[in-house]
């Protein structure tokens, strides 16, 4: 009825090309909110066998998924309350990123209990007002974990930031960020911190900001295909297509009404295809009147309001019955909608399109040369 299907061919060739264009830096994988939708374990196991050496994700339970899975990778793991039980994470054998003393005291006292030597990376916050220890809590934070390291309780591996822009070369407040991150490095290394891996670059900072790249860069939405910055083309394919099945096509006249109000009213004779995607599905309610989808090579407007459970499609006078196709969003090769066009009539990015896919839609993968990469 309906499905997604991921390219992990697609996910290797732009694993391929990031890598490369990382240079000497060391590449890590986002696969946080179950790689964006792709699944988690299938995307790390492809990034892996072409040339990323780490991973990032956001919660300690993805961090865990993915060890449950035999995924061994170097691991790092930042959204988590200094009260939170550490113990499972340090078993193993996940980075944990610091951004505060507070943090820092909580994994100290894991480590210390559970006779593990914690790997960390000092998070430094230098401008988004997020997550991080500000600058001028900075000393203090890096005085304590030499203390902490010199009593053989952790080890600070890294030290990592996030951009607060795009990221592209000669942008001020990326170099102001950059500049505040090097003088945050300095100050670490002032007290004896001396991390071997710093990082503060994302997707479009990786591909356009050689100045970003540190030790290691992260590697997010373009992983996935989509280019980090509209206008910019680095040769990324998008991975993921969705598909979606007519279940009932109706033919209506003047004044048909597809359900939920009236704010949309067939002006024509015409032909309403149903399909079962709707919010619930990923199908943003903030894409009603603008959004489209691709049924026997044509774009068709989604003709009313964007339901929980389903969408009605004008398509016109075409020959569609029950158990055509349609493509609700795909890479754009055959003219259907894309991530970034979905976002375009969401007024969103399309980080969100990709992660709102749920698992209501069924996930199956097209494995070519990376069969053993699927879950």
């Amino acid at each position: 009825m309906r499905e997604v299907l991921i390219d992990l061919e697609a996910v290797a060739h732009n694993t391929k090309l990031l890598v490369q264009a990382a240079g000497d830096a060391k590449v890590m994988a986002m696969v946080k909110a179950d790689g964006f939708g792709h699944g988690a374990v299938a995307v790390a196991r492809t990034a892996l066998r072409h040339g990323v050496s780490w991973l990032g994700v956001t919660s300690p339970w993805e961090a865990l998924a993915l060890r449950h899975a035999n995924v061994t990778a170097p691991m790092l793991t930042w959204l988590y309350a200094p009260d939170d039980d550490l113990a499972p994470l340090l078993e193993a054998d996940v980075d944990l990123s610091v951004p505060s003393t507070a943090h820092l005291r909580a994994v100290a006292m894991a480590a210390t209990k559970a006779a593990i030597r914690a790997n960390i990376h000092l998070k430094v916050d230098t401008c988004l007002s997020r997550d991080g220890a500000a600058l001028a809590e900075w000393r203090a934070l890096v005085a304590m974990a030499r203390q902490y390291e010199e009593s053989g309780v952790i080890h600070v591996r890294g030290m990592w930031s996030h951009l607060t822009e795009t990221g592209v070369h000669g942008d001020p407040s990326t170099s102001r960020q950059i500049s505040q991150f090097q003088a945050a490095s300095r100050a670490a290394e002032a007290t004896g911190v001396r991390p071997a891996l710093r990082h503060i670059a994302g997707s479009a900072a990786l591909l356009h900001n050689p100045e970003s790249r540190f030790d290691l860069v992260r590697a997010g939405i373009a992983l996935y295909g989509v280019e980090p910055i509209p206008g910019y083309s680095r040769g990324l394919r998008p991975a993921l297509t969705v598909t979606a099945a007519v279940l009932l096509v109706k033919r209506v006249y003047n004044d048909g009404t597809p359900p939920y109000g009236y704010d949309h009213v067939t002006d024509r004779a015409t032909n309403l295809a149903l399909l079962a995607m709707g919010f619930a599905n990923g199908v943003p309610r903030r894409a009603t009147g603008r959004a489209e989808v691709l049924i026997h090579g044509v774009r068709c407007r989604v003709a009313g309001r964007i339901a929980m459970d389903h969408i009605v499609v004008d398509v016109g006078d075409l020959p569609v019955r029950a158990g055509d196709q349609a493509v609700v969003l795909g890479p754009g090769d055959q003219g259907e909608p894309t991530a970034t066009d979905w976002a375009t009539w969401a007024d969103t990015n399309a980080h969100e399109i990709l992660t709102g896919i749920g698992s209501r839609v069924p996930r199956r993968y097209r494995l070519g040369d990376e069969a053993d990469s699927a879950p």
